[in-house]
C-alpha cells in the first residue's frame, strides 16, 4: 500500500461512511460469501472493466464496504428510523488524490426498508376530502395501512472534497437521492424527489472514527507478516446532514394523492428543516498491500484475490 498515502486512504473511507444509508436500492441479489478479512467486501465490483484496468501505479483499484445498523432521517414533519444498510463500491485512486467510483451491478447500496410511523393513516388521515376519506375508511387492514420508505440514488455522487473527509462539520460530497414510498393505495411510483429534482444530501463527519489495520493473505486468511492484502477498519463514526431541502411528493396514487402526502408531511420542506443521522458506522477499505509490486496488473490481481476467497 505504499503508493497512496495513509491520509488519502483515510479520506476515502471517511467519505463513504457518510452515505451508507442514503442511497438504498432495497433488497439485492444474494451476495457472495467470502473468507476471513475479505468478508465485508462480498459485493465489490472487482470484475468491472475500470477496476480490472488499474495498473497499480497511475490507478489503483480498491474496495469499500460501509454499514450502519441504526439511524434516523427527518423529512418535513416526518421522522423515520433507518435499519441495516450496506454500501459497497469499487474505487479507482490516482496519485493526485482524485478518485472515481464503480458501483456493483445490482447497485451500490442495499438496506432494510424503513416504515413510516402511523402508515398511510399518519400520512393522510383524517381528511374531509371524499377521495382521501374513502381510503381512510378502508385502512382497517394493517397491510393496507403500512407504508415503507426506501432511499434510492437519483444521480451520480459529486462535489467530492478530500480535505473535508479528515475533519468534522464540512460536507464531504453531494449525493442526489429520492425516497420511494410504497403502499397499495399509493402505487409503485410514489416518490419524494425525482431524478430531475432530487434531495441533495451533503453528509459530513460528526464524530471521528477509530482506525485499525489488518493484513491478510489473498484468500482472506489473516497474515500480519506476509499478507498480499491490507484492510483499514474504521469504527464508531457518526455522520449527518441538516442542510438539505426536500421537494414535494409525485406519482402517489397516479398523482391524485400527491397533495395529501405533502400536506400531512409538511412537504416541500426548506433547507434547515430536514436532517439525517447515521449511528456508529463501520467502514472497511481493502486493497493490495503493495499495489506497485503488482504493476501493471494490480486490478486483475485484486480480482484474482477476491475470487480465491469465495467460500
Amino acid at each position: 500500500m505504499r503508493s497512496v498515502s495513509n491520509r488519502t486512504r483515510v479520506g476515502l473511507l471517511a467519505a463513504f461512511t457518510a452515505f451508507s444509508a442514503l442511497l438504498s436500492t432495497g433488497s439485492a441479489t444474494a451476495a457472495t460469501q467470502l473468507n476471513g478479512d475479505w468478508a465485508p467486501f462480498d459485493r465489490c465490483p472487482v470484475d468491472a472493466p475500470a477496476m480490472l484496468a488499474a495498473d497499480g501505479i497511475n490507478t489503483i483499484a480498491t474496495c469499500i464496504a460501509s454499514s450502519s445498523a441504526t439511524g434516523t432521517i427527518t423529512l418535513g414533519k416526518t421522522k423515520v428510523s433507518t435499519g441495516d444498510t450496506d454500501l459497497q463500491l469499487g474505487v479507482i485512486q490516482r496519485p493526485d488524490g482524485t478518485a472515481s467510483l464503480v458501483a456493483p451491478p445490482e447497485g451500490a447500496l442495499t438496506a432494510d426498508p424503513a416504515e413510516i410511523p402511523g402508515g398511510l393513516i399518519g400520512l393522510m388521515c383524517p381528511s374531509g376530502i371524499p377521495l382521501v376519506s374513502g381510503i381512510c375508511r378502508q385502512l382497517t387492514d394493517n397491510n393496507l395501512n403500512r407504508v415503507t420508505a426506501t432511499i434510492e440514488p437519483a444521480g451520480a455522487p459529486r462535489d467530492f472534497h478530500m480535505s473535508a473527509a479528515f475533519s468534522t462539520g464540512e460536507p464531504i460530497l453531494t449525493i442526489p437521492v429520492r425516497i420511494h414510498l410504497k403502499n397499495p393505495f399509493l402505487g409503485d411510483k410514489c416518490y419524494i424527489g425525482t431524478t430531475s429534482d432530487p434531495v441533495l444530501l451533503k453528509p459530513q463527519n460528526v464524530t471521528a472514527p477509530s482506525l485499525s489495520l489488518q493484513r491478510f493473505s489473498a484468500d482472506g486468511t489473516p497474515n500480519d507478516d506476509e499478507g498480499e492484502m491490507g484492510r483499514y477498519t474504521f469504527d464508531g463514526a457518526d455522520q449527518g446532514d441538516a442542510t438539505f431541502a426536500v421537494p414535494g411528493a409525485s406519482g402517489c396514487g397516479a398523482g391524485l394523492l400527491d397533495w395529501a402526502v405533502n400536506l400531512k408531511t409538511g412537504l416541500p420542506s426548506a433547507a434547515g428543516k430536514n436532517s439525517v443521522t447515521l449511528d456508529a458506522t463501520t467502514t472497511y477499505f481493502g486493497s493490495p498491500y503493495d499495489p506497485v509490486g503488482l504493476a501493471p496488473n494490480e486490478g486483475r490481481k485484486l480480482s484474482e484475490f477476491w475470487h480465491s476467497a469465495k467460500r
